[in-house]
């Protein structure tokens, strides 16, 4: 018995340009996740005479010291302070035990947060209409040395 190929003519050029941009959007997803995670743990707080420095992530951004409200700065516990929980994550990242980005508080605030242990939060507002809420081993420190650069830069 014999038979006899008939071989499908090969798919147009479309198809591989599809599965090239499919494949580069899945690749920097992957990246963008490495990213993250990376981040999430190196993330710093930097106080100089320019104001606090937020590095991290997607975020991050230098608030000048004469924004931050720091007479109404205070160390906080999110557990108990139920009207600054983050209620809805409007742009950012949120993950268990990982805050990071732009959220709606309880009470109707907007907040920049970068929370990783909610019984250490350092909640500082300030004059663009925000309140910054970072997790910090000593929020106290953190409050007492840039009330200091602000007095030095006045």
């Amino acid at each position: 018995m014999s038979s006899t190929v008939f071989p499908m003519i090969p798919a147009a050029s479309k198809s591989l340009w599809f599965f090239a941009i499919i494949s580069l959007v899945l690749l920097a997803g992957v990246v963008l996740m490495i990213w993250l995670a990376w981040s999430m743990r190196h993330a710093t707080f930097t106080v100089s005479n320019e104001g606090l420095r937020l590095q991290g992530d997607l975020y991050g951004r230098l608030i000048p010291l004469q924004s931050l409200k720091l007479d109404e700065a205070v160390v906080t516990n999110l557990n108990t302070d139920r009207g600054h929980q983050p209620k809805w994550r409007t742009m950012g990242t949120g993950l268990p035990g990982y805050a990071a980005g732009w959220f709606k508080l309880r009470n109707g605030e907007k907040a920049l947060l970068y929370v990783t242990d909610r019984t250490h939060v350092a909640r500082i507002p300030t004059t663009e209409g925000y309140t910054v809420m970072l997790s910090v081993a000593d929020p106290t420190a953190l409050i007492e040395e840039l009330s200091r650069q602000q007095k030095a830069l006045k």
